[in-house]
Formats: C-alpha cells, sequence, structure tokens
C-alpha cells in the first residue's frame, strides 16, 4: 500500500531542492528585458512588473521578445501553461535570428504541444543553424509532472560548443557542436522569443486534433526572467562585453549528479529523437551517437517510425503515470 503523506512530503522536497538553485538567479523585471512582440491585449504585464501572460483566443496570438540580442549565456523563465483541452496550442520559449538572417537564421527551441483532455502535454526541443531548416534535429519528451498545474523552470544554456536544456534544473538534452554538424550548430547572435499561437496542422497527433476556440482564451503565464548572456550591438554585431557577468547559479555544463539524472531523464521520458527516425532519414544525421538501447526503446514505443516497418504490430501499451507518485525516482 502507497503511504501518500509520505511520496507527498518526498516529492515536495526533492521539488524544494530542485528549485533551491533557481532562486538566487538574476531575475529581471518584465520591462528590463523583454518588449511586446505582438497580439496587442494578449499580452498582459502584471503589476508586479515581474510577471507576463500570453494567451491565444480566436483573434491572435501572442508573444514577447528581448530587447537585446546575446551571444552565448543562461536563458531562463518559469511558465505555467493552459489546463484542460489544449490540442493545437503550442507555447514557445525559443532563440531565433530569423528576423536579421531570413535565409541562414540560427535556432533554439523549447516547444510545448498541448493534448486532448484527459492527455499530457509534451515537451520538444529542436535546433537549428545557417538556416539548416531541411534537417531536424527535434526530440520529444513526457514530463514527470502536469505543467499546468504550477509554475516550472525552462532554461537554455548556450555556449560555443555544446547547449544544454533543463527542465526544473534536471538537463534533458544535451548538443555538443561536432566537426560533422559544419555550420548547423547555432554561431549567431539571437534575441528571446516567448509566444503562444494556434498550431492546429501539426501539433497533435499530426493535427488529427485541432484547436477548439470553446475553450479559448488559451493562457500561458511567465515569470522569472533570467537574460544572462553577453549582450551584441544589433547594428555591428559585436559583443558589448567579453564575457557574461560570473555568477554562482548559473550553470557552466552537467555535473555527474545532473548527468545521471538527465540520463535517467530520457530513458523514461524521451518519446521521439530525430537520430532514430527511420521513415525519415534512411542514415542518420552525421553528429548521431547511436545507442542500441535508446534504439530499442523508441522503438518498442513507436515501431513504424522507429523501426522501419511498414504496419504497426499489435496495439502499443504504453505505461501510464500515476500523479500521485509524481514519477520522481530519476530526480
Amino acid at each position: 500500500m502507497v503511504n501518500y503523506h509520505l511520496v507527498t512530503f518526498i516529492f515536495f522536497s526533492v521539488v524544494e531542492l530542485v528549485y533551491g538553485s533557481s532562486r538566487n538567479l538574476p531575475i529581471l523585471a518584465f520591462d528590463e528585458g523583454y518588449s511586446h512582440l505582438f497580439g496587442d491585449d494578449n499580452v498582459m504585464i502584471l503589476k508586479d512588473g515581474k510577471s507576463a501572460h500570453i494567451s491565444l483566443d480566436e483573434r491572435t496570438g501572442a508573444g514577447f521578445v528581448s530587447q537585446d540580442l546575446y551571444l552565448h549565456g543562461f536563458f531562463s523563465a518559469s511558465i505555467k501553461l493552459p489546463a484542460d483541452y489544449t490540442a493545437g496550442v503550442v507555447v514557445a520559449f525559443y532563440m531565433s535570428n530569423v528576423d536579421m538572417f531570413e535565409k541562414n537564421h540560427d535556432e533554439i527551441d523549447f516547444e510545448f504541444l498541448g493534448n486532448i483532455r484527459g492527455k499530457d502535454w509534451r515537451i520538444q526541443t529542436n535546433i537549428y543553424g545557417n538556416g539548416s531548416t531541411s534537417v531536424g534535429r527535434e526530440e520529444r519528451y513526457g514530463l514527470w509532472f502536469d505543467p499546468s498545474e504550477d509554475f516550472h523552470h525552462y532554461s537554455i544554456l548556450w555556449t560555443e560548443n555544446f547547449i544544454i536544456f533543463y527542465v526544473d534544473n534536471v538537463p534533458i538534452r544535451e548538443i555538443k557542436r561536432t566537426e560533422a554538424m559544419g555550420g548547423d550548430f547555432p554561431s549567431k547572435p539571437m534575441s528571446l522569443y516567448a509566444t503562444i499561437w494556434d498550431g492546429s496542422g501539426w501539433a497533435t497527433n499530426g493535427g488529427k486534433y485541432k484547436v477548439n476556440y470553446k475553450y479559448a482564451p488559451y493562457i500561458a503565464k511567465f515569470s522569472d526572467f533570467v537574460l544572462h548572456g553577453c549582450a551584441v550591438d544589433p547594428i555591428e554585431l559585436s559583443s558589448k562585453c567579453d564575457t557574461a557577468p560570473k555568477t554562482a547559479s548559473i550553470p557552466t555544463g552537467i555535473t555527474p549528479d545532473q548527468r545521471r539524472k538527465m540520463e535517467k531523464f530520457r530513458k523514461k521520458q524521451m518519446q521521439y529523437s530525430y537520430c532514430y527516425d527511420k521513415t525519415r532519414y534512411k542514415v542518420p544525421p552525421p553528429e548521431c551517437v547511436i545507442d542500441p538501447k535508446e534504439a530499442e526503446r523508441l522503438r518498442a514505443f513507436d515501431p513504424v517510425t522507429f523501426g522501419g516497418s511498414r504496419h504497426h504490430h499489435g496495439k502499443q501499451h504504453r505505461r501510464s503515470r500515476s500523479r500521485a507518485e509524481g514519477d520522481i525516482s530519476f530526480l
């Protein structure tokens, strides 16, 4: 018999530890780092000046953008996603320079993909470098919590040699710059964006389920803004500083304990990786390092995409998560 009081205590103790390291981050007020991008009144700055809501309705989505361009750094926000029926809704927290480099832009993406009632949000990460949009490098995951119930921290660490995506201080993906990637690794100054929009054509089951505006407005809530990087002059594209100021709470890489957590997260929660997508790439892109165990897990999850077979062999029974237990065993 599960002792739910004990489970709850352990869960919140772990969350306390995970969140504790974020409390000393250099938090900015919204107006210190961001500006309205689109959506008129669908962007709302709260009275405390430190939080913002962006919403999607029948008229428009919404978004905001950093006031500066950055070349490398640590970028973070706490986000609470819309609840209930969210199929077709996309919330994005990402870096891009497409406005300046239309044909050879760079991008580093967190995308949150809504779902039908009773199904979980999914999180997707991706990068582009030098306009390499023909080679998608997506990975998709479940989460060990309901991201619509409370705020959680989502962070990007971008350096000259690697990119790390974090959720609540747990690294979920590391992309190392390799010679094989050539110019596909993001290397030009970028702005940070947050947007919410209608992705009915692809976001949920390949477009099977659309946004239902009966449930609008869909509101994504943001706070705890961190823009810790080296700002770049938008005209000369030269850096205004040699390095970003050092802060003890800013990560510089992955610790051994974090790497253990990342490996367990990926084992439990990863649902898609471009490296193993045999319907898309007959030969994996050159930077991919194939892990046979990872390949087998994904093949069991989706034999058509990851096994190269033409038909599913029986119905796949996916493991369900217990919200009471929180599925925090990897933390």
